[in-house]
């Protein structure tokens, strides 16, 4: 499917919220479903560290509606634990926290579903969830696209989430309040279960380097030039990494988000890789 024109009108979708129960914990999501869909495997959103359902959306830019009219497939949009509409936190997050969110909340989450396989689309924190997905649960994707991941920590990934703690703690700052409209009152806690775990010792020697290896699946990376998060070094690693094929795209005057910073280039990359997949 060519993607060339996909953002030029509002795609047609389908909305419909979904309360998964997962360990007999709830979290939220919803099926975004086009008018046509066919019964390919389902798109799989896995948002950011500080993301939501309703981050995937920004002003007529909706990414998981475009995505899903595109490609004639539907999709699923999820609040992980700690953020959204899930529930808060109970307890601070350890340190293999990605892991555990790839390992055993991602397929209790795709099993719950009813779904044999999936395209994970992450970014962020969810880009590295669903590399580790790939890696160790090939049988459950079909190809996947990810956006700024983090396979190592870096100096500049560090020194931009110093960043953030400080605009948050800001009290003339526009984050906290921003952040305020997704996630509530438990704003303080979904920042520093995100701030805090990365900032620790153990996890400055975050690596998946050893599970590269096991991404088979086809695979979209794409980057901005200007990430304050991260550097191309990240992509360089999962192209020498991977076990199979795999795509790279850096967008130039883009940071972290190119999902919305480079809405309508980005948008056709990922429609014209992910159209052809099973």
């Amino acid at each position: 499917m060519n993607a060339a024109g996909l953002t030029s009108a509002e795609p047609a979708v389908r909305r419909r919220p979904v309360d998964l129960d997962i360990s007999g914990v709830r979290l939220y999501g919803e099926w975004v479903e086009p008018e046509a869909a066919g019964d390919r495997a389902p798109l799989v959103f896995l948002h950011e560290g500080l993301g939501s359902v309703r981050q995937w959306v920004s002003g007529a830019m909706d990414v998981p509606a475009t995505i899903a009219a595109a490609t004639g497939r539907r999709a699923f949009v999820y609040d992980r634990l700690g953020f959204g509409r899930s529930p808060a936190l109970t307890r601070q997050r350890q340190p293999d926290y990605l892991y555990d969110e790839a390992l055993e909340t991602l397929p209790a989450v795709i099993e719950a579903l009813g779904l044999e396989t999936c395209v994970p689309v992450g970014h962020s924190d969810g880009a590295t969830i669903a590399l580790i997905l790939a890696a160790r649960r090939p049988d459950l994707v079909a190809g996947l696209v990810i956006e700024a991941p983090h396979v190592v920590v870096e100096s500049r990934t560090l020194a931009g989430i110093r960043a953030a703690q400080a605009a948050f703690d800001d009290p003339e700052g526009r984050l906290r309040p921003g952040l305020e409209r997704y996630h509530g009152e438990k704003t303080a806690a979904t920042f520093s279960g995100w701030a805090d775990v990365w900032l620790t010792p153990e996890f400055a020697r975050f690596s998946m380097l050893d599970d590269l290896p096991g991404i088979t699946a086809p695979l979209l990376v794409i980057q901005g030039e200007d990430d304050e998060y991260g550097t191309p070094r990240q992509l360089d690693l999962i192209v020498a990494g991977v076990g199979g094929p795999v795509s790279t795209r850096m967008i130039p005057g883009c940071r972290h988000i190119p999902h919305f910073q480079a809405f309508d280039s980005v948008m056709p990359l990922m429609a014209d890789f992910i159209a052809p997949l099973p």
